[in-house]
């Protein structure tokens, strides 16, 4: 009976979630190319390999799941996960494929938080959910299972903030299904580290660089302030990541000659700002601004490295329309749209701001969440909303340590209860790093 329970490496289906965007579709099928050459070279193992490159998790469920009847397990996969095929290939055969599993790496809240809803704020460290960099894998018997609930019923949440912590309370369903289980073998320490000879996952953990960084007089920076916060939160602009930057405006209810801020004409709403955004928008197309491919418009207390973003963009065709950030989801599940959110930072190509405009899209009023109305429009453009998981919408520590511990930031918001000079100096001042990364670019070259 033992080989019932056994493995073969055809029985997993791997799923790479990717994304539309050119730059992260040829980072998937790069991955999906190395996948296939191990195959080869594991020919004993007569493997047929099964591979999705899918954009949304829920949708693969199903999909896969017509694999289920010769397959034993779904490998969901990030671009930037290394495989080794043979050693995952040992660690899933200890597992009972008849059983229902979900295997990971573990992650837990240090304290509970609002990017996770205060879920479990009783004892937030209780939950484990995974990251989702090591990869995931789930048994076909779950996904079967999964399969039928979601057709049932579909998810309940209408946000979607965070979504390895929500697909491990959906998987785990206030106890009814199984809870992560932690695999050790599945790292995100960086595949060259000497103690990744155990492992059969690792993360290509460079920041992504992809040539010269885009200068910095060739990014547009917009920051939403207000009169109240010219005093404080504008002052920590300028003591920390404002130096950085070339080409800079300050964009208030009221027009302050000494920081200078310009007044749009658009009055302050406590929350939404999208008249103010749309504003934004106009006056990057405008004569009143110097002709730039990238937009980045940041709130006034967004904390955010400008070297890192530079970086980053090297990999991103501004003639393409490209809209990046932190991605969040409104009623993904019933045919919803995705958004970039705003306190992260939203960079925008000039090429999608053409096509914004362009397209007579508007604010329901003033004070509508921009971030929000600008997912609809760019939804119903068919422009995709590129993630970024280096941009983040909350402080350093809403995150679980583990997760921030494998990748460097681009950004952080909010200044509640820190300190947010100690802050910008502790997580995205330090820039030793990128002259590493060039560094080691040239080594692989």
């Amino acid at each position: 009976g033992k080989k019932e329970a056994g493995t073969d490496l055809r029985d997993v289906v791997f799923v790479i979630q990717s994304q539309r965007n050119s730059f992260h579709v040829r980072q998937a099928e790069k991955l999906r190319k190395d996948l296939l050459l191990q195959t080869q070279a594991l020919q004993e193992y007569k493997m047929s390999l099964k591979l999705l490159i899918m954009q949304n998790v829920f949708f693969s469920f199903s999909l896969s799941s017509q694999f289920g009847n010769n397959s034993s397990w779904i490998m969901f996969l990030e671009e930037d996960t290394r495989v080794k095929l043979q050693k995952l290939h040992e660690v899933l055969k200890t597992f009972d494929r008849r059983k229902e599993w979900f295997l990971g790496k573990p992650l837990h809240d240090e304290e509970s938080t609002i990017i996770h809803h205060y879920a479990f704020s009783e004892n937030p460290a209780a939950f484990q959910y995974p990251d989702f960099s090591a990869g995931w894998a789930l048994s076909i018997p779950l996904v079967n299972r999964l399969t039928s609930k979601i057709e049932e019923e579909p998810l309940k949440s209408d946000f979607t903030i965070d979504l390895k912590h929500e697909v491990a309370l959906y998987i785990w369903e206030d106890g009814k299904g199984p809870r992560l289980t932690g695999v050790p073998e599945l790292c995100t320490i960086p595949e060259h580290n000497p103690r990744a000879q155990y492992c059969a996952t690792t993360v290509s953990s460079q920041s992504p660089l992809c040539g010269q960084p885009v200068k910095s007089d060739n990014i547009f920076i917009a920051v939403k302030t207000c009169k109240k916060f010219h005093s404080d939160r504008v002052l920590v602009v300028k003591k920390t990541w404002g130096k950085q930057a070339s080409l800079l405006e300050y964009y208030s209810d009221y027009a302050d000659p000494s920081i200078p801020t310009i007044n749009l004409g658009v009055p302050n709403t406590e929350r939404g700002h999208c008249g103010k955004t749309f504003a934004i928008l106009r006056r990057f197309l405008s004569s009143h601004v110097p002709n730039t491919d990238w937009l980045l418009i940041v709130d006034d207390d967004t904390l955010i490295s400008l070297p890192r973003l530079q970086a980053l963009l090297s990999c991103y065709d501004f003639s393409e329309p490209v809209c990046l950030g932190e991605r969040y989801g409104y009623g993904l599940g019933q045919g919803g749209y995705s958004y970039i959110t705003g306190g992260g930072g939203m960079v925008f190509s000039r090429e999608a701001v053409v096509q914004l405009l362009a397209s007579g899209c508007k604010c329901y009023s003033n004070d509508a969440p921009d971030d929000m109305v600008l997912g609809m429009c760019l939804n119903a453009l068919r422009v995709p909303v590129t993630h970024s998981p280096l941009f983040h919408q909350a402080r350093p520590e809403d995150y679980a340590k583990e997760f921030l511990a494998h990748q460097t930031p681009i950004s952080f918001h909010k200044h509640w209860n820190i300190d947010p000079i100690a802050v910008f100096n502790k997580w995205l001042k330090n820039d030793k790093h990128t002259e590493g990364l060039q560094k080691s670019t040239k080594d692989e070259l």
